[in-house]
């Protein structure tokens, strides 16, 4: 979980440059569709991991051969490049190839942990600890990597995805549950409508995690003439915050349940949101940026806990694939719809659309909530 964030978040801080050596052009519609090509993968092959890894009561030779995928389409980006051949659709199909092999040993390293023992927020707070902690370093580490050239964060990736595949091989597989047909499988989480609350919270965020990806990016760029290394540094205090508190935060879901994390924590994380765009100087944008961090980390863990609390072990790999198609539409939608307003409407007009977003979700979904999660479990 911590190396598939981490590669993801290396290319962000630079991805004008890299666009640029892969033969695009460095404007913010050719880093969207770089970074918003991977998403899609994401969206499409994520339950179909989780369903051929409940099928198979198995979860560790298909972590392997995801992140294997990965660095072989991480290899060939570098190939691309080095051979002088730098064709940007080709880049584009080779960045679309990487993310349908690494969601699958993203996901279903999740699922990993949704089968061990032990409360669920706290299973899902070691989680967010890897997630938030392969963001947090995956931005200020891309932004320094920038500085031996364009090629440096796509060859860390691939050097740190094969050394997982190693070890990750050498991992015991507890997976639970039976041996089912595919068909059953991938339409297992269909069954339990009540999971679209968590995904509609795991939209919400991601959306906003694609949004600070993007358009956080080219905004503090532009409103405080920061270099990719600032720029990594002004999104860290984002991510380090949100990776730190998850497992605290996620044990705290198991003692007072998962209403009270999920709903006020998305309500103050939109209104958080809404004040890095108000920011005047960059220890404000940081100030706001730790805030959004502290209420995202209160969110996260809680919300995929309630994932796990509402399936059946042999039913986890595809609600959990479910979980992170709804996320990856989000990261997407945070990067399309987000640099589409930027580009439009301004920044602010996109800030406001990213943290409404969080509240009205917060809002709607406030009543099934209470249905599904009781306050105290």
């Amino acid at each position: 979980m911590f190396v598939v964030l981490f590669t993801q978040l290396l290319v962000y801080p630079g991805v004008d440059r890299l666009v640029a050596s892969l033969g695009g052009t460095p404007t913010i519609d050719a880093g969207t569709a770089f970074l918003a090509v991977q998403l899609l993968a994401f969206v499409l092959f994520s339950a179909v991991w989780g369903a051929i890894s409940d099928r198979a009561g198995r979860r560790i030779p298909f972590v392997v051969v995801g992140a294997l995928g990965g660095t072989v389409a991480y290899l060939a980006l570098a190939a691309l490049v080095l051979s002088g051949g730098g064709d940007f659709g080709i880049a584009l199909v080779l960045r679309f190839f990487e993310g349908a092999f690494t969601i699958g040993a993203f996901s279903l390293a999740i699922t990993m942990l949704m089968d061990l023992d032990g409360g669920h927020g706290k299973n899902m707070g070691a989680a967010g600890i890897a997630i938030g902690g392969g963001a947090a370093l995956g931005a200020p580490v891309g932004g320094q990597l920038y500085t031996f050239g364009p090629l440096a964060p796509i060859l860390t990736s691939a050097a740190l995805l094969s050394a997982v595949a190693v070890v990750l091989s050498t991992v015991p597989d507890r997976a639970t549950g039976q041996r089912r047909s595919l068909g059953d499988a991938l339409g297992s989480f269909r069954g339990t409508p009540e999971l679209l609350v968590p995904f509609a919270f795991g939209f919400a965020d991601r959306f906003a995690a694609g949004f600070f990806g993007l358009v956080g990016t080219f905004y503090f760029r532009d409103a405080f003439g920061l270099a990719p290394s600032g720029i990594g540094l002004l999104l860290a205090c984002f991510f380090v915050p949100f990776a730190l508190l998850q497992y605290p935060f996620g044990t705290l879901s198991d003692r007072i349940g998962r209403v009270i994390p999920i709903a006020a924590g998305s309500a103050g994380f939109g209104t958080a949101i809404l004040a890095v765009s108000l920011a005047s100087t960059v220890p404000a944008a940081a100030l706001g940026m730790v805030l959004v961090g502290i209420l995202g980390a209160l969110v996260a863990p809680a919300t995929m806990a309630l994932v796990t609390d509402l399936v059946a072990p042999h039913e986890r790999g595809a609600a959990m694939g479910g979980f992170n198609i709804f996320g990856s539409l989000g990261f997407l939608g945070g990067i399309l719809v987000g640099g589409w307003l930027a580009t439009r409407y301004g920044y602010f007009g996109a800030f406001a659309v990213a943290g409404g977003l969080e509240i009205t979700i917060a809002i709607l979904t406030l009543p099934v909530l209470f249905r599904i999660s009781p306050i105290r479990p």
